[in-house]
This record gives structure tokens, C-alpha cells and sequence, in this order.
């Protein structure tokens, strides 16, 4: 492979129809790539080529600063006998009025730069292309994201120009040693990918970890940063994410505060954040901007809600169906009364109204934000209600259901409220074959899975599965501590530093 990336790259001719012809090669049939011939200097002697991709360059830029110069202002009488280098720095220097410059050396470099929306200069009698800094292509403007809203705080969201969302974390973190490394991941797309992070506080093992995995990633195109994500992740078969993504810039802020590594990718506002372990995702921004007292309690009501997301259905078909005896005896009357002409085993009755609200929830986001909400809440309602009356499900198993459902809309992250939804399938299923028996062996298999779960090398458990090492970072999972108690950075992430102390 390599030899033949060798043999690709041309180099840039003194020729400068020889250039041309290349490049009309290259963009054969591409009618959106523009080639503008100039005569520049005072006495028109220099022929010179632009070209750029229309829509993707602010035009008025290059017309102003740099056609508009070189046409008029170019004095060439100097330069006549002059080396193709000092001809080339003297043109940027004085008659180039834009920020960023380059010089290019190839082609294929020329091309690259004309795809990603930059302008290329190419001068005759010189072998050397100048690279013009005008990308300018429409975009998104700065909004709040809509699957990550806060009653208090920032409201302000990631975009789909990478850019635009280094600046938004920047205006939060004006720290000289906040880095940022650029790379391209994508044999065709050649997608713009960014790693930031803090140099003093990240753990060097994490980021070498992850530049790592990006540098090997060997893909034709990258569309999204969930690309990226199941590429760089520890075990791909694992049903819960191993990295962290948000829209919002504050909690990419505030990772990279802890000492984590913040990836961002062009053409997308997702923004991912590693590593990410269990407690992350039981955590949100809001936690950090209301009082400590009320944030510790909305925190307790999700670590509540997550047995309830996961368990409850599987435990209403466990007792209702192999234990009956452990329900007081009126309640179990009642489930025994209305079961009575019910004409599914309660496993049947689960599974059915779990794939209901999936379908529900599924429907809702497929329609217009306006509808899409109302049509989701009386749906389920109309339903649920429809099928009690029809005898086809109990009133207890419409309520069972519907509870777990409104549980999991406390989960802060979709993708791991995601993870635990397709969890509860199998819990159902394990407690209808053996009871609460089959649920303790799920749990069992679940809490070993977790345990050996690592994300960029981080047990996913921390600080629970290393709590000699990392007791102190106990006090921020379950409840929240007080602001100005919250002086250590995540242990987790400092050892490397502590070690070598």
C-alpha cells in the first residue's frame, strides 16, 4: 500500500497548463469545481490558476484579498529572474491579504485541501501550489440541544462544524494547555476529527490509548461520530456504551476538567467524551447548577429508577407466575381475580406491552416534534386502555409497564437508557423460564460483566470495582457533594501521576 501511495503523488510541475491538466483530470465530470485563470502583475506576465469547490469557499473573500491583489498590485519587474521560492514568498507576503497560507508540494495535496473548501493558487514557473484559508459553506446556527435540555443552565449546543464547537469549549476553558491535535480518519471521505484535551490532567496512557485506535481505524467514510465510537470502544459486543457523547459544550468542558479526552467530528454535533464508566451516565450538567441538596435527591431517584427499568416487568412475571405466595393475600386475590380471563401467560402479557411502548417510543420520534410527543402519550394510553377492556392484558400489567417506561426517561443518557431497555427483554425472558432464580443468575452475569467492562483501558466500574484506590471518588456517584468539597480530580485518571510521585 504504500508504495503505490508513493507512486500517486505527483509532484507539482513549473508548467503550470501541465498543472491544470491535472487537476481537470482528477475533477472530470465535477461541475461544482471552478478554474479561474488569471494574467497577474502590473504588466500581466504571470499567468496564474485558481480553483475551489463552489458552495464551499466565501467568494467574496478571494475576490477581495487575494484576486483583486494580485491582479492589481503585483510588480513582477523585481522578480523576473528571481527562484520559484522567493517568487512564491514574495507573493504571499505582499500581495496576499488573507490569514492562513500554505504551501503545497502535490497534486494530491492540492486536491485535498480544494475538496475540505480551501482555494488553491498555482503559479507558472513555479513548483510549489499556495493554499488560500476561505472555507465558508452554510450551516446550522447555535441552539439548544433538544435531547439534552436543562431547566438552568448554558443553552447553548454543539453544531455540525467542528470549528465552531472547538470555539464554544474554549470560550469555557481559556487554558493555553487545553490542546487540540487534528487527523483525518476516512480513505475517501478524509473526515476532519479533532482530540482535545488538558496537558497537565489528561492520563497519558487514555490518550495515547485513543490516538491509537483513531490512527487505526481503516474506514472508507466516516458520517458520524458513532463511527468513530464502535471503532475506538473496548468490546463491541457489549450491550452498554463504552464511550460517553453530548451536545453540550459545558459537560465537554467539564470532562475535560476531569482530566478525560473530548474527540470531536466534522459534520456532526455529537461530541464524544473518553473514558466513560457506569457513574457518567448517571450523571448530568443540571446535577452541578441547582443546589447540592436537591441535586443529591434527583440523583437517588435515578439509581432508584434503574432496578425499575431493568427488574420490574421481569419481577412481576417471576411472582405472578412461579410465586404467587410471596404477594399479601389480597393483592394476590386481586392478580388471581383479573388474570381470570386473561387468555396470555404473564410472560406473553410482558413481553407484548414492552414491544408496544418500544413501538410507541419508536413511532413518536419518527414524527414531527409537534405531534410527535402528543401522538406518542395517547397512543400508549389508547391502548393500554383498549386492550384491558378487551380482556387481552391485566390493569396491573398496563401499570407495571408504564411505570417502567416513565423510569427510563430518567436516565440522562439515551444511549445507556437504550442499553438497559434491551436488558430488560432478557430478564422477562430469564424469569419466565426459571423465576427469580433466572433473575439472580442475570444479575450475577450482569454484575461480572460490568466488572471486567473497560472503557480506553478504565474499569467500567470505577470507583465501585477499585475502591481501595478510589474510595474518595465515591463521595460524587450516588450523591452529589458540595461544590467547594469537590477539590480532587476523579482518581481514576490521576494515578499514572500519583504513582510517579
Amino acid at each position: 500500500m504504500s508504495e503505490n501511495k508513493q507512486k500517486i503523488q505527483r509532484k507539482i510541475e513549473t508548467d503550470i497548463s501541465k498543472n491544470e491538466s491535472a487537476l481537470r483530470e482528477v475533477f472530470e465530470n465535477a461541475n461544482d469545481i471552478v478554474f479561474r485563470k488569471l494574467e497577474g502583475g502590473q504588466n500581466h506576465k504571470l499567468k496564474m490558476l485558481i480553483v475551489y469547490v463552489d458552495g464551499m469557499t466565501t467568494k467574496e473573500a478571494i475576490s477581495e484579498y487575494a484576486i483583486e491583489k494580485l491582479l492589481l498590485n503585483l510588480d513582477l519587474e523585481k522578480l523576473e529572474n528571481s527562484p520559484d521560492s522567493e517568487l512564491q514568498n514574495a507573493i504571499i507576503k505582499t500581495s496576499i491579504a488573507i490569514s492562513e497560507v500554505q504551501s503545497l508540494m502535490t497534486i494530491e495535496e492540492c486536491v485535498d485541501k480544494i475538496l475540505s473548501g480551501e482555494t488553491v493558487l498555482l503559479l507558472d514557473t513555479c513548483s510549489k501550489g499556495i493554499m488560500l484559508a476561505s472555507r465558508g459553506w452554510p450551516m446550522r446556527g447555535i441552539q439548544e440541544p433538544s435531547a439534552e435540555t436543562l431547566i438552568r443552565g448554558a443553552r447553548d449546543g454543539f453544531n455540525e462544524t467542528m470549528k465552531v464547537n472547538i470555539t464554544l469549549i474554549r470560550r469555557r476553558i481559556r487554558d493555553p494547555k487545553l490542546k487540540v491535535k487534528y487527523t483525518q480518519v476516512g480513505s475517501r471521505s478524509k473526515t476532519d476529527i479533532a482530540i482535545l484535551y488538558i496537558e497537565d490532567l489528561v492520563n497519558k496512557t487514555v490518550l495515547d490509548t485513543v490516538e491509537k485506535r483513531i490512527k487505526n481505524i481503516d474506514i472508507e467514510a466516516i458520517l458520524e461520530s458513532s463511527y468513530i465510537e464502535e471503532m475506538i470502544e473496548d468490546d463491541s459486543y457489549s450491550l452498554f456504551p463504552q464511550i460517553e457523547n453530548t451536545e453540550r459544550p459545558d459537560a465537554a468542558a467539564s470532562a475535560l476538567l476531569e482530566g478525560r479526552v473530548v474527540i470531536t467530528v466534522d459534520n456532526t454535533p455529537s461530541v464524544l467524551i473518553a473514558p466513560a464508566i457506569f457513574v457518567s451516565f448517571m450523571q448530568s450538567s443540571e446535577d452541578y447548577y441547582e443546589r447540592w441538596l436537591p441535586s443529591c435527591v434527583t440523583r437517588l431517584i435515578r439509581y432508584l429508577a434503574l432496578p425499575i427499568v431493568m427488574l420490574l416487568p421481569a419481577l412481576y412475571v417471576a411472582v405472578t407466575q412461579f410465586h404467587p405466595n410471596m404477594l399479601p393475600t389480597q393483592l394476590a386475590l386481586y392478580v388471581a381475580a383479573s388474570r381470570a380471563n386473561v387468555p396470555f401467560p404473564p410472560y406473553f402479557e410482558a413481553l407484548l406491552m414492552e414491544l408496544v411502548i418500544e413501538l410507541v417510543r419508536e413511532a413518536s420520534l419518527r414524527i414531527t416534534s409537534p405531534v410527535g410527543s402528543t401522538i406518542g402519550l395517547v397512543g400508549g394510553l389508547v391502548i393500554g386502555q383498549s386492550s384491558v377492556e378487551a380482556g387481552l392484558i391485566t390493569p396491573l400489567a398496563v401499570i407495571i409497564v408504564a411505570l417502567t417506561a416513565i423510569a427510563s426517561f430518567t436516565i440522562p443518557s439515551y444511549n445507556f437508557s437504550a442499553s438497559l431497555r434491551m436488558i430488560r427483554f432478557a430478564f422477562i425472558i430469564l424469569a419466565a423460564t426459571f423465576g427469580l432464580f433466572g433473575i439472580s443468575i442475570g444479575l450475577c452475569i450482569l454484575i461480572i460483566h460490568l466488572c471486567t467492562l473497560k472503557s480506553c483501558g478504565v474499569p467500567y466500574m470505577t470507583p465501585f470495582s477499585n475502591f481501595i484506590e478510589s474510595r474518595k471518588d465515591l463521595k460524587d456517584t450516588i450523591v452529589r457533594p458540595k461544590i467547594k468539597d469537590m477539590v480532587h480530580k476523579p482518581r481514576y485518571l490521576q494515578i499514572e501521576k500519583e504513582k510517579g510521585k
